[in-house]
C-alpha cells in the first residue's frame, strides 16, 4: 500500500518548513530502519514542502495508521519537530490518491506558481537519493518513474509551462517596482548551484550586466569562469555585499549565509518586505532577495536602515493565480495518468494469482497429454484440441481477474481459487512453470 504524508504552503508555516528541510536526508533511512512494515521511503524536500512517500507491507486496515506514525517519528527523530508541532500541518494521501497527488506535484500544479519547472527536476533527485541510500521500493520506483512521464506529457500537451512561471522569475518580478534601469544594478548573486544558473540567466534577460558572485562553499571562480561573470573571495564578501544594490542568496547552506554584519547598516525600522526608495533616489538602499530554504539570510537584514528583504514567505504571498485553462487541461492529463498508474499496478497485484491458476491448469493439462500419448495420439490431434480447450477456459477467468484488480478486489479473486482448487497463490507466483512460455 502507498501512503504520503505531505506538508506544503498550503498547510504549514513556512517556518516550519524551514525546520523540516534542514536534515531531510535520514528521514528516509530512519523511516525503513525503524519500522518493519515499511517497504521502501522517498522523501521531497523542497522550498515549499515536505512529503514522505512509504510503500506499507501491512494490511490496508492499519497500513495508513501505523505508516502515518511512523513517519511523524522518523521526522521527530531526525529533524527535532515533533509530533504535536505536525499536528494539523500536513495531509495524508492514501491508495491511488497518493500518484495523483505526487504527479500533480511533479507537474508544477501544487507549487506556489503554478507550473514552475524546478520541481520536476526536484522529483526526480528525490527518487536518485532514495536510490543512493537504498531506501526505495519497486513500487515506489514506478511511482516517482510515472510522475516524471505525467510531468513531461503535461508539458508537452498543455500550456502550464508558459502560465506558471518559477519563484525566481516571480522574485525578480517584484523587484521590478523598485528598479528602474537593471543594467545599472550592482548584483551580488551568493549561491553556484542549479538555482543560481537560473537566477543569473533570469538576470540577464532582464538587462542585468553588473553581477558578482560569492559561494560559502568556495566555487565561486568555477562557476563565474563558465557564465562569465566575477568571483567574489571570502575575504571580499562583506564588502562586496555592503555595495550592492540587489543581492540575491540561493544557497544549500543550513545557516544564515548573510547578516547585518555585512552588510554594515545601522538599524532601522524598515519591515521586512516593505519598499524603499530605488537606487539613486540618494538614499543608499538595497533589496535582498533569500531564495534559500532554509533561510540564508539572517531575518534581522531586513530591520536595517534603507534594506527591503524579499524572502520565499513574501513571494508566496505575491503568487498570481493560476489560470484556469492551462491548469484544467493538465489536472485532466494527471487524473488520466493517475487511472492508468492504478490499473496497471492493480493488474500486476492480481498477477500472481492469474499466474497460480494457470500454473494449476496446465500442469492439469500436461497430465491429460501425457496419458493421451500413452493411449495411441500418434498425430497429436488430442494433445491440439485439450490446449485450445485449456485457453478457452482460461479467458474468463483471467480476464475477470483483470476486471476485479481494476476496481480494487483482487482479494476476491485470490479467494475464489482457494475456495474452488485449495491454491494458494502466493507459492506459484515465485516459480516459472512451463504456462510462462505459453501464450
Amino acid at each position: 500500500m502507498l501512503l504520503c504524508v505531505t506538508a506544503s504552503h498550503k498547510t504549514a508555516s513556512f517556518e516550519l518548513l524551514e525546520r523540516l528541510s534542514r536534515t531531510p536526508d535520514d528521514v528516509a533511512s530512519t523511516l525503513v530502519d525503524m519500522t518493519p512494515c515499511v517497504q521502501g521511503a522517498v522523501v521531497l524536500a523542497t522550498c515549499n514542502r515536505f512529503e514522505a512517500y512509504v510503500e506499507m507491507d501491512e494490511p490496508v486496515t492499519a497500513a495508513g495508521a501505523i505508516g502515518v506514525e511512523a513517519v511523524l517519528e522518523a521526522v521527530e527523530s531526525t529533524t527535532g519537530v515533533r509530533a504535536a508541532e505536525f499536528e494539523g500541518a500536513y495531509a495524508v494521501h492514501s491508495g491511488r490518491r497518493v500518484a495523483e497527488h505526487l504527479f500533480s506535484v511533479a507537474s508544477g500544479l501544487e507549487s506556489v506558481v503554478s507550473g514552475e519547472g524546478e520541481i520536476a527536476g526536484q522529483v526526480r533527485r528525490a527518487l536518485k537519493s532514495a536510490r543512493k541510500d537504498g531506501t526505495t521500493s519497486p513500487e515506489l520506483e514506478r511511482l516517482f518513474q510515472r510522475a516524471s512521464q505525467a510531468q513531461r506529457k503535461v508539458k508537452n500537451v498543455t500550456a502550464l509551462g508558459r502560465a506558471g512561471r518559477s519563484l525566481v522569475r516571480l522574485a525578480l518580478e517584484l523587484a521590478d517596482s523598485r528598479i528602474a534601469d537593471w543594467s545599472a544594478e550592482r548584483v551580488l548573486l551568493v549561491g553556484t548551484g542549479a538555482y543560481a544558473a537560473v537566477t543569473l540567466a533570469t538576470l540577464r534577460e532582464r538587462g542585468a550586466v553588473d553581477i558578482s558572485v560569492y559561494s560559502p562553499s568556495g566555487r565561486a571562480e568555477v562557476f563565474a569562469a563558465k557564465h562569465g561573470i566575477r568571483p567574489v573571495a571570502a575575504a571580499e564578501y562583506a564588502r562586496a555585499a555592503a555595495h550592492s544594490s540587489l543581492l540575491i542568496t540561493c544557497t544549500t547552506a543550513t545557516e544564515p549565509v548573510l547578516g547585518p554584519v555585512h552588510l554594515q547598516h545601522p538599524v532601522g525600522i524598515a519591515a521586512v518586505g516593505c519598499p524603499v526608495p530605488p537606487t539613486g533616489s540618494g538614499t543608499h538602499s538595497q533589496l535582498v532577495v533569500d531564495l534559500g530554504m532554509p533561510r540564508n539570510v539572517d531575518p534581522a537584514v531586513g530591520a536595517l536602515d534603507g534594506v527591503a528583504l524579499l524572502d520565499l514567505e513574501t513571494i508566496r504571498l505575491h503568487a498570481p493565480l493560476e489560470e484556469l485553462q492551462a491548469t484544467d487541461a493538465a489536472r485532466s492529463v494527471v487524473r488520466e495518468a493517475a487511472d492508468t498508474f492504478h490499473v496497471v499496478g492493480a493488474r500486476q497485484s492480481v498477477t500472481p494469482s492469474v499466474v497460480a491458476l494457470r500454473t494449476h491448469m496446465f500442469s492439469l493439462l500436461e497430465s491429460e497429454i501425457a496419458r493421451a500419448r500413452a493411449r495411441g495420439d500418434d498425430d497429436g490431434r488430442v494433445e491440439q484440441a485439450l490446449r485450445h480447450l485449456t485457453g478457452v477456459l482460461l479467458h474468463t477467468p483471467t480476464t475477470r481477474a483483470h476486471e476485479l484488480a481494476a476496481a480494487g478486489r483482487a482479494d476476491e479473486f485470490a479467494a475464489a481459487l482457494g475456495a474452488l482448487y485449495g491454491i494458494d497463490p502466493v507459492e506459484p507466483a515465485a516459480e516459472q512453470g512451463p504456462e510462462s512460455s505459453i501464450a
